[in-house]
């Protein structure tokens, strides 16, 4: 990756001790056995592949050709490497950190934090962002599920007998419902056939996007200027169309928690199962965004919906396959992402709050939930807009420079060597995307809320 992690580090001991408990009693020990992440560590390198897949390649696929008609071809095809070649260096550097500490795994993404800030600290700075990402991707995802089956529905019913308007709405309250039974399931490695399919269909319905808008070929009135018009109206789209970007890069939020799931010993550490699984999912990331973003974009210029499949019209059952295809993903993906919400849920709830463990208060939690992210979903589907506006405020933090920032914590590279001098330009494109694109995403929500009715 450029750098290399060094062999040998010796930090301060880290408290409580290591994966055999240490000074834990029994009872704490349980505990940790029933939570989500913990309870099952018996997952193959492909486990971490194809979930890797799942948590990446989503919502955000849809919406890279409408990124590319703010950004442009030149920034555009700029973002799009750089931001794919920053983000498969920060999690090469999650994966290396994981047992940085001989004998300790960092299950979850805060544990990490709190080794390297503080306890207190690096739970304020880590736990915040990623539940911004992951409750906020669980919503866009229901968002996605209804609007998909709500286009499955249209297409195949269009100028038939069962072609009557039904409202979002009720679609979203469809695909939620699934989840009130999915998120049932334990763990990780529990979910893995869903997981599994919701990759497979990813693949496919990329694939169908891209092949359907070359099919269709570039229009004779497609133009591939700015969509905005005003100079204040490309400003603001141009910062909305990086958050589009840094919210298609989203896998980070879940790695720590997937490689908790990979067994580890001294001769065979979790961190090579994980990183070749990674390494994989991050080939089928580029073979599915590229041709998505580039293809979609070349065919309907500043046209292009935010969806690229709501773009496409034909042929219809193809478009209607694709539309199903990614029901099934992102069923996979809002459970991938809910993993470890309901971690700290269910942590919070036994550990702090000290209720018993149980089936009772596990369908209770997660049921609520779900009913949540349904009800936020179905109140504010504004789906263009919560892409950019979460893609530049939670999403470049936790994926594009905070692994930096705990590198350079933690190993001390050289000043400006190589690791030191890569580190920081991370940090700072990160730290760019952060402060920019919220402010693209919140327009574009003001605007489209002047004219939307609530539950129509």
């Amino acid at each position: 990756m450029g750098t290399q992690a060094p062999e040998t580090y010796s930090p301060p001991a880290a408290k409580g001790g290591g994966d055999d408990g240490g000074g834990r009693s029994a009872r704490e020990k349980s505990l940790e056995e029933w939570l989500p992440i913990n309870s099952d560590r018996h997952a193959k390198w492909w486990y971490s592949a194809f979930h890797n897949v799942t948590a990446m390649v989503g919502a955000g696929v849809l919406g890279l050709p409408y990124a590319m008609s703010e950004l442009g071809w030149g920034p555009g095809i700029a973002v799009m490497i750089l931001s794919w070649v920053i983000t498969l260096y920060t999690l090469w550097q999650m994966v290396e950190m994981h047992e940085m500490v001989p004998g300790k795994r960092f299950d979850r993404y805060h544990e990490l934090g709190q080794h390297v800030f503080g306890d207190r600290l690096g739970l304020w700075i880590v736990v915040p962002q990623q539940l911004a990402v992951e409750v906020s991707l669980n919503i866009i995802y229901m968002v996605t599920g209804g609007q998909s089956l709500k286009k499955f529905h249209d297409v195949v019913c269009d100028g038939g007998s069962c072609s009557r308007d039904i409202k979002l709405s009720y679609f979203i309250l469809i695909f939620g419902s699934v989840h009130l039974v999915l998120s049932q399931l334990p763990n990780f490695n529990s979910i893995s056939a869903v997981s599994l399919a919701a990759a497979v269909m990813s693949l496919s319905y990329s694939t169908i996007a891209w092949g359907a808008s070359l099919d269709k070929g570039k229009g004779a009135d497609v133009d591939y200027g700015l969509r905005a018009t005003t100079t204040p109206g490309k400003v603001f789209g141009f910062l909305g169309g990086l958050g589009d970007v840094a919210f298609a890069y989203s896998g980070h939020n879940v790695v720590l928690e997937i490689q908790a799931t990979i067994p580890s010993t001294p001769e065979k550490p979790s961190k090579k199962a994980m990183w070749k699984g990674a390494l994989v999912a991050y080939i089928i990331v580029a073979i599915c965004y590229f041709p998505v973003t580039f293809v979609g974009y070349w065919a309907f210029g500043n046209g292009v919906e935010d969806n690229i499949l709501i773009t496409l019209s034909k042929p219809k059952w193809l478009i209607a396959l694709a539309n199903m295809m990614v029901v099934v993903h992102v069923i996979g993906s809002y459970q991938v992402y809910a993993m470890p919400v309901f971690d700290m849920l269910e942590t919070l709830l036994v550990k702090k709050l000290h209720f018993r463990p149980s089936l009772t208060l596990r369908l209770i939690a997660r049921t609520l939930y779900v009913a949540f992210t349904m009800f936020v979903g179905i109140t504010f589907p504004f789906f263009g807009g919560l892409l950019s506006f979460f893609g530049g405020l939670a999403f470049a933090p936790t994926t594009y420079f905070l692994p930096c920032i705990m590198w350079l914590a933690v190993y001390k590279p050289k000043r400006f060597g190589l690791s030191w001098c890569i580190n920081w330009i991370c940090i700072v494109i990160g730290v760019l995307l952060l402060v920019l694109s919220p402010i693209g995403g919140l327009r574009q929500i003001i605007l489209t809320a002047k004219t939307y009715q609530f539950y129509q």
